[in-house]
């Protein structure tokens, strides 16, 4: 084949898949369980003292979902709960993506549970990335508006954890909560979804992990710590120079509400403005996949968050797993 030919296909298939929307956020919504558990008595099962647990994780208190609460129901409050906020209806929805480390079984997804909870027979999948889930979901949920093979798209963030926390593991027993976040994604509205960079790094997998024998999260928290803090920083940079934008031009940082420690480092080793930071970890502790969106939705109900404002959006979790990226928000 000539060369000019190979390169008007090449030219002209990248012209195909090319962008040709942009992806907003136009609605938002989320659910925490009712059950809430302060520091007290998970201290006095593990030996230590309350305000122990807020010296070393900024969190004094958090949800647990009820018996027969599931992850599903969860995601299905948050996500009408956005839908409404959006002013769509379920058959606008051409496809549900869950976030989730904490499925009700093994199989099926929670995403098609969503959908029919729902109402609707669409496209529905699970995304694994624990605490990047959501982050990794909205990146495949804005591709999808941004190509046209969606028009709506929910993303949801959805976790029980307190299930596979182990209540006499000092490392863990009061870092996790539980609860559900969602957005949902549209070319119509306002704002905009910019560059959102994600990586990996296999090599740290033994660092955060919970086998199918034991269903327990175990942490090396001290190298969890560092990390976090180095790939969180590095990552609000990169998308910052992807997004032409400079660190002062972003009203708001919400990150992975993973530790209270952590959002501080971060803040303090950007020089981050701490009226800047998001910090909602004391409330809720750490929810995985449900963090970022269910934080947007704290932000807003306490007027933070309005429309215009540029937010920079960032998390890491198991895997290793980390990324960041650049939102106009434009809900209102």
């Amino acid at each position: 084949m000539p060369e000019s030919l190979v390169t008007e296909q090449a030219a002209g298939l990248e012209r195909r898949l090319a962008p040709t929307r942009t992806a907003r956020v136009v609605g938002l919504g989320h659910k925490l369980p009712d059950r809430v558990v302060s520091n007290g008595p998970i201290a006095e099962r593990i030996g230590v003292d309350p305000e122990w647990i807020v010296r070393r994780t900024g969190i004094r208190e958090r949800r647990y979902a009820a018996p027969g609460e599931r992850t599903a129901g969860l995601a299905l409050t948050a996500a009408r709960r956005a839908l409404s906020d959006a002013g769509r209806r379920p058959a606008d929805v051409d496809l549900v993506i869950v976030a989730t480390m904490t499925p009700d079984e093994l199989t099926p997804n929670t995403a098609p549970l969503v959908a029919d909870g729902l109402g609707i027979r669409v496209a529905a999948f699970d995304v694994g990335s624990a605490c990047t889930g959501w982050l990794s979901a909205l990146s495949v949920g804005a591709a999808q508006i941004e190509t046209s093979r969606a028009d709506c798209v929910l993303v949801i963030g959805a976790e029980i954890l307190s299930r596979i926390t182990d209540p006499d593991d000092k490392r863990t027993a009061s870092l996790f909560g539980d609860g559900a976040g969602a957005v949902v994604l549209s070319a119509d509205g306002e704002g905009a979804i910019g560059p959102i960079l994600l990586a990996s790094d296999g090599s740290m997998a033994e660092t955060i992990t919970a086998n199918h024998t034991e269903r327990m999260l175990v942490m090396d928290g001290h190298t969890t710590f560092n990390t976090a803090i180095k790939v969180l920083s590095e990552s609000t940079q990169q998308a910052c120079d992807r997004a032409g934008v400079a660190l002062d031009e972003i009203d708001l940082f919400v990150y992975h509400q993973a530790n209270g420690r952590i959002l501080k480092a971060v803040g303090e080793k950007l020089g981050l403005p701490a009226d800047r930071v998001a910090d909602y970890v004391g409330e809720m502790g750490n929810t995985s996949a449900a963090s970022i969106p269910t934080t947007l939705s704290l932000l807003r109900e306490d007027g933070r968050l309005r429309p215009g404002q540029r937010l920079l959006l960032g998390a890491v979790g198991a895997g290793f797993t980390w990324g960041a990226g650049v939102v106009e928000w434009g809900v209102r």
